[in-house]
């Protein structure tokens, strides 16, 4: 991971400089992260996730200039990515439940059921809890961050993550 100054010194190379090396440092250091974010959301579908990252990353590239600094790259970044996934699915009205068929096999062989049980039951959440669910459990992003990308009140987002925990357990208590 970029400390804070390198990251901003790179920041500054491409929005001043056009510095597309240093751009393509910024994709190393988060496509993990942007791709990880993505893989949650959509249930494990891998060529929509390659794809929305894709379009996050040629968007931030894009909108270089406007990143104020007020919130961390990564913060500014994921905020992008939630926008550019929500826009997707308004674009082709998909439902989240019809991405939980596109699961692929976990790394680990031995959680892989468990891995897609918590795929599957994560894509059956509504969006606003599977995107709160997502950032804190599987981002490690603290509650002021999430209200941050997700422009609501901090409490609104721990209502979601309290509900979302309660509909997951009883998901994949299911199972």
């Amino acid at each position: 991971m970029l400390t804070r100054v390198e990251e901003l010194r790179l920041i500054a190379q491409c929005a001043l400089a056009d510095d597309r090396d240093a751009f393509g440092r910024l994709v190393e250091a988060y496509q993990p992260r942007v791709r990880r974010f993505f893989l949650n959301l959509t249930g494990g579908d891998t060529m929509l996730t390659d794809d929305l990252a894709q379009e996050t990353f040629i968007k931030a590239y894009v909108n270089l200039r406007g990143f104020r600094g007020m919130a961390g790259f990564g913060t500014w970044l994921l905020r992008i990515a939630y926008n550019e996934f929500y826009n997707h699915m308004r674009k082709r009205q998909e439902l989240p439940e019809e991405a939980a068929t596109a699961v692929t096999p976990a790394d680990d062989t031995g959680s892989q059921e468990a891995a897609l049980t918590v795929r599957q039951a994560l894509a059956l959440l509504n969006d606003s809890e599977r995107t709160a669910v997502t950032l804190f459990y599987m981002e490690d992003l603290p509650i002021k961050k999430i209200a941050r990308i997700m422009q609501l009140p901090e409490n609104t987002v721990k209502s979601h993550l309290h509900r979302g925990k309660q509909h997951l357990a009883a998901l994949i208590g299911e199972r």
